[in-house]
């Protein structure tokens, strides 16, 4: 049996194949997002779209630490909150609001991610947000949106408001509250989460160091801006470079993500 004959024969006989797939990589996410030690006990959420015209995506057990989270265990809800998957646990509330707004006006959102990490709420809750102090920021900078924060996200009247200050960003400060991504897959999603959270620690770490940083000119900031602005380039770097790696790290450690 071939290496995709045996994955095709775990495959539930409820799903398509590209919505399995779409499972193992959103378990691979939160299983990385659990070793990056991002989680934040049983909150935050990561979403992906189920491949096909409906508007139904895939979310975590509200219950389960992000360690625990696997293919099958995923909760399948639509753009009202019906949960069309049977699950002994619901899901987050406030994990719908926001995800359900995003996937609600972006076709290219096939996964939307968000932390609370300490770091990047940290940056979030400053008046200067995120700044182009180094490389790695200017890898976020030219495509970060901000959001106020309006409390806990429980009503689903914000969801006009998340979607006009997301717009067509795929880099997110809530303000107050945390870092979000958006990416056309959970790859591109994750990676520039990583992107995100490392610029917000090094920007800390740098102004623990005093109030100065040295200063970058603005034309290097716009040639970075050029490399790495390109949609296409970005998701296939994320699908064909990184991701394959990270997987095969979670396939040492623990493939039961795949479950």
């Amino acid at each position: 049996m071939s290496p995709a004959e045996a994955r095709l024969k775990e495959i539930p006989s409820d799903m398509t194949e590209a919505e399995w797939e779409q499972r193992v990589n959103l378990a691979a996410a939160y299983r990385l997002i659990a070793y990056y030690e991002w989680d934040d006990l049983i909150d935050t959420h990561i979403s992906a779209r189920v491949p096909g015209p409906e508007h139904h995506f895939l979310i975590n057990p509200y219950g389960l630490m992000f360690d625990e989270i696997t293919a099958s265990s995923l909760v399948k809800v639509d753009l009202d909150g019906n949960q069309l998957t049977e699950s002994q646990y619901n899901i987050n509330p406030a994990g719908f609001t926001i995800h359900s707004a995003i996937h609600e006006v972006r076709e290219d959102a096939g996964c939307v991610l968000h932390l609370h990490t300490p770091d990047g709420t940290a940056v979030a809750s400053c008046m200067e947000g995120l700044l182009p102090l180094n490389q790695t920021a200017q890898l976020v900078t030219h495509d970060l949106a901000y959001h106020d924060y309006e409390g806990i996200a429980l009503d689903h009247d914000e969801r006009p408001r998340l979607q006009r200050d997301l717009g067509n960003h795929n880099f997110m400060l809530l303000r107050n509250h945390g870092t979000l991504t958006v990416g056309r897959s959970v790859a591109s999603a994750f990676e520039r989460m990583f992107h995100l959270e490392r610029a917000c620690t090094m920007q800390v770490r740098t102004r623990m160091l005093g109030p100065t940083a040295y200063p970058v000119e603005q034309a290097v900031i716009d040639k970075n801006t050029m490399v790495v602005e390109n949609p296409d380039r970005a998701e296939l770097r994320s699908t064909k470079l990184v991701w394959p790696p990270l997987l095969r790290k979670l396939d040492r450690i623990d493939p039961s993500y795949k479950t």
